[in-house]
């Protein structure tokens, strides 16, 4: 079956209780460049940025008949290149300005492939780094044994420890926008492509995770991306504690043969 192409609704259609959702919770700062009819200037978004070699452009026939690949644009002149009114481009820019070395470090690697494989053809790794650019999350753990369960999709278990999602034993950093941009419509939670650490503190994990990410030792294969079906997260769906919630296609049981990574640990 053929998927349907996202439409996000009209910025004056969104009621601003869509953003009280825990999905928007990392970029509660942010909450008014959301609300509201006005969709917010090139200028504001730069100025959130406050990066000197950075900046966003808007994405018009002029800018485009340079061309370059975004990545290379980025790349060699700082350009982010960005439509205006247009929710997929503005949860982007609002990811770069609260993840920025994620954010670098996935355009480098990202034009370091380029300039091995050329602009027309992907790598493996070229896909593990968009994956997790548009539908990412960062799974920050204190233990590996938390995500034993997640290991082999036990899904009623995994998003059965309450305690631990409480607590802050298990901690989101959602990064893709492409996941912010879904859950614009109530009830229309994806499923995430999360990579896992584990020790350090929780508010590093991001920038540690960079720094593998532009080291080449993370996101060499989209099999290192684990599903995260984002509707199971505690106190996400209203439907969690209805009998056949996991039964649901996004809780699918574990492939033949499919094995994850191990967490990514941090100091």
């Amino acid at each position: 079956m053929a998927r349907t192409r996202f439409i996000a609704p009209a910025r004056e259609s969104i009621v601003p209780s869509v953003f009280d959702h825990p999905i928007h919770a990392g970029y509660a700062c942010h909450r008014d460049l959301l609300e509201g009819p006005e969709w917010p200037s090139l200028e504001l978004l730069n100025d959130r940025l406050g990066a000197p070699d950075l900046r966003f452009v808007d994405q018009d026939e002029t800018l485009l008949q340079d061309g370059k690949h975004y990545e290379s644009r980025i790349h060699s002149q700082g350009c982010i290149a960005t439509r205006t009114r247009n929710w997929h481009d503005l949860f982007n820019a609002l990811v770069w300005i609260q993840h920025a070395p994620l954010k670098r470090a996935l355009n480098a690697r990202q034009c370091a492939d380029i300039a091995r494989h050329g602009p027309r053809t992907r790598s493996r790794a070229q896909c593990a780094l968009t994956h997790f650019d548009e539908a990412g999350v960062v799974v920050w753990v204190d233990s590996p044994e938390l995500i034993t369960a997640w290991d082999s999709h036990d899904w009623r278990v995994w998003f059965g420890q309450s305690e631990a999602f409480a607590s802050g034993r298990i901690r989101l950093h959602v990064f893709g926008h492409a996941l912010l941009e879904h859950a614009l419509r109530p009830g229309h939670l994806p499923t995430a492509k999360a990579l896992v650490v584990c020790g350090g503190e929780p508010d590093h994990a991001c920038t540690a995770l960079a720094e593998a990410i532009d080291s080449s030792l993370v996101l060499l294969d989209p099999q290192e991306l684990r599903p995260l079906p984002l509707a199971g997260l505690p106190g996400w769906s209203p439907s969690q504690h209805e009998p056949c919630f996991f039964d649901a296609d996004a809780f699918r049981p574990l492939r033949p043969g499919r094995r994850y990574p191990a967490p990514w640990f941090i100091e």
